[in-house]
Formats: C-alpha cells, sequence, structure tokens
C-alpha cells in the first residue's frame, strides 16, 4: 500500500513528480524489471532451437560458435539427442517467456492501480483546498475530467506500456546484438528501413499528442455541459429548455467528433505505413538471404533465425508505434493533472501562522478593499467593527457587496489591502482550518449531501453522539419532521437535499450549525423563500442558535432585522450607514428608502 503522505495542507502547490509517485512501489518495480529482463532472454533464445535442427540435424550448415560447442560438448553429436534436446529447450524458453510475462503484467498491473488512487488523492486534496477564486473560474466538468479520464490514462499507461515498452526496446536490441554478432553485413541490410520507420513514428507521434491534447479538452467541455444541466434540472424543466440543452450537448457532442476523427486519422495513418516499412525490409531479408544461402555464405538456420528476429524485431517497432497512442493520452493526462497541482492558492497560510484559540467573536474590518478583477472593485475601504454576541445584519442593494464581506471572514478570499481581525488579531495570522472550525454558516442555498439525514446534521462535527444530533435537531424545530420519515433519522436526502422541502433544509442547515457550537454566525437570509409557518419555525431555531455568538446576518428582507444590535448599510462597495433600526429610520438614507420601497412593495401600495 502506498506510503505517500499528503503534506498539501501546509503547501501552496504540489510539483507532480512521477518518480515519487513510483518511489513507494520500488520493489514491485525492481522484480517486474527482471521479469521485463528474463522475457527478453526468452524472447532472442526463442528461435535457437530451430537454428540447431537446421544446421546440426538437417546438415545444411553445421552450426559455429561457442554456444554451439557448449550444446554439443553436454548433449553430443547425436541427431535424436539434439532433436530432443531442442525440443525441450522450445518448452522451457517458453515456459520461461509465459511466467515472465504472467508476473511482469501482474505487477505493472498491481503498480499502475496504486499510483492511480496516489494520483487522485493527491489531485483531489489538492482541488479542494485550492482557494474559491479557482473554482470560481474551472469549470466543474473540466476538473471531473481532470480527477477521473486523466488520471485513468496515466494508470493504462503504466500497466500496458510503461516496461511494455522496456521489453519491445530490449527484445530490440538484443536481437541486433546477436543479429550483428552472426553477420554484420546482413544486419545491416535487414536494418536499412529503420531510420524511415523511426522517423514516421516520430513524426506522427508529436500530431498524434498535439490532437489528443485537442480531445481531451473537449471531454472536460462536454462533462461541463453534462454537470451543469444536471446540477440545475429544476431551473431547465421549469423555464422548458430541454430542447436547448438538448442541442447544446449535441453541439458539443459534433465538434468533439470531429476533433476526435481527425485524431483517429492520424492514427489510423501510422500502423499500416509502419507495416509497408516493415514489409520492405522483410523483401530486402529475403531476397539477399536466399542468395547468400545459395552461395553458402550463410547457413539456412542463420536465415530462418534472421528472418524469425526481424519478426520479432520490427513487431516490437509496431508496438512502439502503437503506444504512441497510449502514451500521448498519458502524456496530455499529466501536462492536465500537473497544471492544477501547480496551481497557487491564492490564500494560504502564512509561515508561522497558529492555530486559533477559542474565539469570543469580535470582528473588525480595516480599511478593506476587494477586487476579482482590478478593473471592477467589489469593496472600497470597509472600516466596521462588531463586538462578541452582538447579532450584526449587513443590508444593502443587490450586487453591493454584501456576499463578499461574509466571505472574507472565514478567508474564502483575502483583502486586496486593509486588515480583518478577529479578537483584535490578524485573521491572516490564524491557519485557516482553525479558523473556520469556529465558524457556523447558515446559507440562503441550503446544500445537503446524500447521505443519511443524522450525517448532513453532523456533517461539521463527525465525532458528535446521537443524543447531540438529537439535540440539536430538537433545537433547530428539526426532530418532528424527521421522526415522521421512513427511517427517522436515517432517511436518505437526496442530492443537495431536493427530497426536503425548504423550510425542512434550513432547519437541518440549523441544526448542522447548533451541533457545531461555534462563536461566530454567518447568515445569508436564511428564511429566503419560506412560507409563513416554516418561517416561524426557523426564526424561532435562530433565535436559539444566536444566543451568546457574534452573529453577522446578510438580509434582504429588513422586517427579519429589527431587533439587530447594529446594521451596516452596503451600497456600491461602501459603508454608507451603521446604526440600530430606529436610528437608520430617522436619518432617512439609504436603510429607509428600502425600507419604506420594501414595505411598500409588501402591502401593494
Amino acid at each position: 500500500m502506498s506510503v505517500i503522505k499528503d503534506n498539501l495542507a501546509h503547501s501552496g502547490k504540489k510539483k507532480l513528480n512521477l518518480g515519487q509517485l513510483l518511489k513507494p512501489h520500488s520493489k514491485q518495480i525492481v522484480f517486474a524489471i527482471l521479469a521485463v529482463i528474463g522475457e527478453g532472454v526468452a524472447n532472442l533464445l526463442q528461435p535457437w532451437p530451430l537454428k540447431l535442427i537446421l544446421d546440426n540435424v538437417l546438415r545444411s550448415r553445421p552450426m559455429e560458435g561457442r554456444l554451439n560447442d557448449l550444446i554439443l560438448a553436454n548433449v553430443g553429436s547425436d541427431k535424436l539427442a539434439l532433436v530432443k534436446f531442442a525440443a525441450i529447450a522450445s518448452l522451457v524458453i517458453a515456459a520461461v517467456s509465459a511466467l515472465c510475462s504472467y508476473a511482469e503484467k501482474y505487477l505493472t498491473t498491481s503498480v499502475g492501480q496504486w499510483v492511480m488512487h496516489d494520483l487522485r488523492r493527491m489531485l483531489y486534496s489538492h482541488i479542494q483546498r485550492l482557494s474559491l477564486s479557482f473554482h470560481d473560474q474551472m469549470q466543474s466538468g473540466d476538473l471531473i475530467s481532470r480527477v477521473t479520464s486523466d488520471i485513468d490514462a496515466i494508470q493504462s499507461f503504466i500497466t500496458s506500456g510503461l516496461l511494455g515498452a522496456l521489453v519491445n526496446i530490449l527484445t530490440l536490441f538484443g536481437m541486433m546484438g546477436v543479429m550483428f554478432y552472426i553477420n554484420w553485413k546482413f544486419t545491416l541490410i535487414a536494418l536499412s528501413v529503420a531510420p524511415a520507420l523511426f522517423l514516421v513514428v516520430y513524426t506522427y507521434t508529436r500530431r498524434i499528442k498535439k490532437a489528443a491534447r485537442e480531445v481531451r479538452k473537449k471531454e472536460g467541455e462536454i462533462l461541463s455541459v453534462i454537470q451543469e444541466v444536471f446540477s440545475s434540472i429544476r431551473v431547465v424543466k421549469a423555464f422548458a429548455r430541454e430542447d436547448y440543452e438538448q442541442k447544446r450537448l449535441e453541439d458539443e457532442s459534433l465538434e468533439s467528433i470531429e476533433i476526435a476523427l481527425r485524431a483517429r486519422s492520424l492514427k489510423a495513418k501510422l500502423s499500416p505505413l509502419v507495416e509497408i516499412i516493415v514489409a520492405c525490409g522483410t523483401a530486402l531479408v529475403l531476397w539477399f538471404g536466399a542468395r547468400m544461402v545459395m552461395d553458402d555464405t550463410l547457413s539456412a538456420g542463420s536465415l530462418v533465425l534472421f528472418i524469425v528476429y526481424l519478426g520479432k524485431m520490427y513487431k516490437p517497432m509496431q508496438e512502439l508505434s502503437k503506444m504512441t497512442d497510449a502514451y500521448s493520452k498519458a502524456d496530455v493526462g499529466y501536462e492536465r493533472i500537473r497544471e492544477v497541482l501547480e496551481t497557487e492558492r491564492d490564500v494560504k497560510d502564512l509561515p508561522g501562522a497558529r492555530k486559533a484559540p477559542k474565539l469570543k467573536g469580535k470582528v473588525e474590518f480595516d480599511n478593506v478593499s476587494f477586487h476579482y478583477q482590478p478593473d471592477s472593485p467589489i469593496l472600497k475601504e470597509v472600516s466596521f467593527t462588531i463586538e462578541p454576541g452582538q447579532v450584526a445584519a449587513i443590508v444593502g442593494p443587490s450586487g453591493s457587496g454584501k456576499s463578499t464581506i461574509i466571505g472574507l471572514i472565514p478567508r474564502f478570499y483575502d483583502p486586496v489591502s486593509g486588515v480583518i481581525k478577529i479578537d483584535d488579531v490578524n485573521a491572516r495570522l490564524y491557519k485557516q482550518q482553525s479558523l473556520r472550525q469556529q465558524i457556523s454558516f447558515v446559507l440562503q442555498d441550503t446544500l445537503l449531501f446524500h447521505a443519511p439525514i443524522w450525517t448532513n446534521i453532523a456533517y461539521g462535527r463527525p465525532e458528535a453522539t446521537r443524543e447531540d444530533i438529537l439535540r440539536a435537531a430538537e433545537l433547530a424545530n428539526a426532530h418532528e419532521f424527521i421522526v415522521e420519515m421512513p427511517q427517522g433519522y436515517d432517511t436518505m436526502v437526496g442530492e443537495r437535499g431536493v427530497t426536503l422541502s425548504g423550510g425542512q433544509r434550513q432547519r437541518i442547515a440549523i441544526a448542522r450549525a447548533i451541533i457545531r457550537d461555534t462563536p461566530l454566525l454567518i447568515m445569508d437570509e436564511p428564511s429566503a423563500g419560506l412560507d409563513a409557518a416554516s418561517e416561524k419555525l426557523v426564526f424561532e431555531a435562530l433565535d436559539r442558535l444566536m444566543k451568546g455568538k457574534t452573529s453577522i446576518v446578510i438580509a434582504h428582507r429588513l422586517s427579519t432585522i429589527r431587533a439587530a444590535g447594529v446594521i451596516f448599510v452596503v451600497k456600491d462597495g461602501r459603508i454608507v450607514e451603521r446604526g440600530s433600526h430606529d436610528e437608520l429610520m430617522q436619518s432617512r438614507g439609504v436603510y429607509a428608502e428600502l425600507h419604506d420601497l420594501q414595505f411598500n412593495k409588501e402591502s401593494g401600495t
């Protein structure tokens, strides 16, 4: 089992090193290489029993050399004994070849599977720890493709190509050495087509790799379309856009087909070209070899040995040419994975960052500015203070920067300038994980996992006992509807919580926040879209949740935050007003305008 240790939590980026991935499996690789060597030697020896029979038994021309002398010294010159020896040698060579081939394939498959596991683990861990700005820019389908298809391509190459190429190379050079030993002039004739063969393979390899990269990119785009539609299927159905989405996928798929056919055309041309070049080499061997046998300058056994070797030698060349496809896919996958692993986090722990102590909950923004794009500032020199245990509301028009403010507190992003302090300490001096462990969230778009209800409640505190889960559900007004479900707390929740109503999902989210019992609580319009009955239950649960905690609430419905200790009004990226509800209403500023507009709209006047 892999011993690679993942230290991504302490590093902004991770360089992909194939040697590091293979190092934990070095013993298996060494045995696999020994098996490859054994298989190569067996391939070299395979035609020799036939040469022994032709030259020493059929007596076309006596075999010469040390190997012949060694065989005759141990077996004798008796023809029947030589035939018996040749037959047994053929069986032994075949058995050794089969055993080594099995060992090589078994070991490389094992290494390939473990490398796939290690690489997937490393990539998945790194992607999770990259900053939200990276995920904002990347397509989910493309990332899924890198974690699945690209890693599978590398695994396939390790399993079938890495040591397979070594077998072919050893066989190739071993046979060339033996052939030069037997007759170097004839060998040069036989290998005269090799330069053309390697030139064709090299040229097409580069073109195939480029085409494979385009195919993989398009596959990622198709996955992104599918993932986007499936995750938004309710919107698609609500607007009756099935035909449009079908057409969008078909267009992407047709582009994929065109690119794949171009790539396949290149691969299809390579194999016939190699076969033609190989046929030219074989024809040269037959033409010159037969004449040399007739001139008695080469034995029939040596000619047969040459022909067998050439067949075996050209086969590795053909196999190496066919491997260009697997290599190209693996190389493209390697590049795409490395691109992600070498991406630095925008938000990372500073050197010397310490674990956050038990927080009191004071939050302070000191001239904080932020932008996603340099020419589009979102926040401009925002300053405010929220005292421990205080309920603070953030209101303002859409796009004014409210969500950005609450995203900066847990360091989903870091400010471009200014300082965010938690308990009078720069938040960047705390380790991210330790800071976020002391913040709970109840968001407008409640996301639940495809898991039992109790797992969703305990998601932020997996060590919670069943009693803790029940208590949190009761405080969140969720216990009553949970026990009425078919399997109670063991009832599986549909993906993204679609099997529950909005109010039920929100109460489970509140239970999830209650069970964490953190000093800081961030809420983004937790009652949006709820009916009156559900809203009442949610507000009761929220009152219990906020008790004794520093609570920051983004509110679109201003009637829900009248009791807030302080209200910050955000407009165009700045804090333009602050105070209690009564104070802001008296000042007749932006807050009063928003309140009057909303009140008149709700009353129908």
